[in-house]
């Protein structure tokens, strides 16, 4: 399989600072039901209990699962980068892959991003890319998502934590609400 290089990558790095700001859109819903399989969803549900309907995240770990970790977020264009296929950009392991700037200058902790019917709220906790990441997608990409540019726009994605449970689906607007006291 061959992997993109830094070089194939940073060329890209205005079209991904270019992402929405406000309203972006959800690309992609992947659901993780076990260790290892990727499921691509046409539509899913998000809970406050357990992240998204049918995905693993409150039973794959030996410890107590952290609610600040519930779902992840990957910005759509970086994994589009990656691979043009679908079933490959699912293999970052994220369940919602948006068209939106992730960056923490845009979405500090506390920022809520109304998704279809459902609200999450962007957690402090990092997300970085791990030894799966660097399997699939490389030693390179891994250093252009973890690198100084890369960890600014959050390009290998957030934690966020379920706010109010509801439907999603692609397509489905991504809103940002900067004041959670609003809701």
């Amino acid at each position: 399989m061959t992997h993109r290089s830094l070089a194939e990558l940073e060329p890209h790095l205005e079209h991904l600072e270019a992402s929405p700001k406000d309203v972006g859109t959800l690309e992609l819903l992947v659901c993780r039901p076990a260790k290892g399989t990727r499921r691509i969803l046409d539509d899913g549900v998000l809970d406050t209990q357990v992240g998204l309907v049918g995905d693993s995240w409150s039973t794959r770990l030996h410890k107590a699962p952290r609610p600040d970790k519930q779902v992840t977020l990957m910005n759509a264009r970086m994994t589009a980068l990656l691979s043009s296929d679908p079933q490959r950009q699912a293999l970052c392991g994220d369940q919602l892959y948006v068209d939106l700037d992730l960056s923490a200058e845009n979405l500090p902790a506390g920022t809520r991003l109304e998704v279809g019917d459902a609200v999450v709220e962007v957690s402090a906790a990092p997300h970085t890319g791990c030894a799966i990441f660097v399997h699939h997608f490389g030693e390179d990409a891994t250093r252009f998502v973890n690198g100084r540019a890369g960890r600014g726009l959050r390009l290998r994605g957030i934690n966020a934590r379920v706010v109010t449970g509801g439907a999603v689906r692609p397509g489905d607007k991504v809103t940002v609400h900067r004041e959670p006291a609003l809701w």
